[in-house]
């Protein structure tokens, strides 16, 4: 039986009266690319806060645990020991050093503690350079790497800061509308990209674009959360035809 490297179980969070989180479940397993998708006010952000250690949950438990490594509380840590854990977190708009290249970008996400200074003025041994080389091939911005980051377009961007996710060798990435503001031809290569990483990485994907969904999906499950809960889960032409989330999502449901 597959083995959940990121379990949720009967997670509930409430604010000032409004349940964000509603008894929540759910499973991620190693290498799975998995798409969440779900109408504004579903909890989809509250969701990726409560397994970053944004914010904590009121009941119910979130373990995670690659196959070789014990179950670990994620509930009592602090958002660093969670990423240095191996859960790295991408949020819908683009965070880079604009100032410094694409390279210096990358070389201040490797795995460490040095600080930005340090960092740019160490010198790299040829595992590190690879490392970076073979990142800069994935994203597509090896012809870039001495461009400043607040030169290039939006998606590339997008395509940087995931390559500074990876950069901190995640084992799991959580990915906030990654295809927001893209143009169509930007859109298809961030999913070849994201489709790539899957197998190594366990991704969760939040989305909006529905073509985009497809693209990723292929066979993999998608989640529909509404009102903080699950709605259904499934693949993507099931849930494109699931009664109730055309209703509460395509809004496409039958008025009577």
């Amino acid at each position: 039986m597959p083995h959940p490297i990121l379990t949720v179980e009967d997670v509930t969070k409430t604010y000032d009266g409004f349940k964000a989180i509603s008894n929540l479940t759910f499973y991620l397993y190693e290498g799975e690319l998995r798409t969440v998708i779900g109408p504004n006010g579903a909890g989809k952000s509250t969701f990726f806060d409560l397994i970053t250690g944004r914010a904590r949950p009121d009941t119910g438990k979130i373990e995670y645990g690659p196959v070789t490594n014990p179950l670990t509380d994620l509930t009592r840590l602090k958002e660093y020991e969670i990423n240095r854990l191996g859960i790295g977190r991408k949020f819908q708009t683009p965070s880079v050093y604009v100032d410094h290249s694409v390279w210096d970008n990358l070389v201040l996400s490797l795995r460490g503690t040095r600080g930005v200074f340090a960092t740019i003025f160490h010198r790299l041994d040829s595992t590190q350079r690879d490392r970076i080389d073979e990142l800069l091939k994935l994203i597509r911005l090896a012809d870039k790497r001495h461009w400043k980051a607040g030169q290039l377009a939006h998606g590339e961007k997008q395509w940087l800061e995931i390559g500074m996710l990876l950069a901190s060798d995640p084992k799991v990435l959580l990915i906030d509308e990654p295809a927001a503001g893209m143009t169509d031809e930007e859109t298809h290569r961030t999913g070849e990209l994201l489709i790539s990483l899957a197998g190594k990485h366990s991704l969760v994907v939040v989305e909006h674009d529905m073509t985009f969904v497809k693209q990723i999906a292929r066979q993999n499950t998608v989640t529909v959360l509404h009102q903080g809960s699950v709605l259904c889960e499934g693949r993507f032409d099931e849930v494109q035809a699931h009664p109730r989330v055309r209703e509460v999502y395509l809004g496409r449901g039958k008025k009577n």
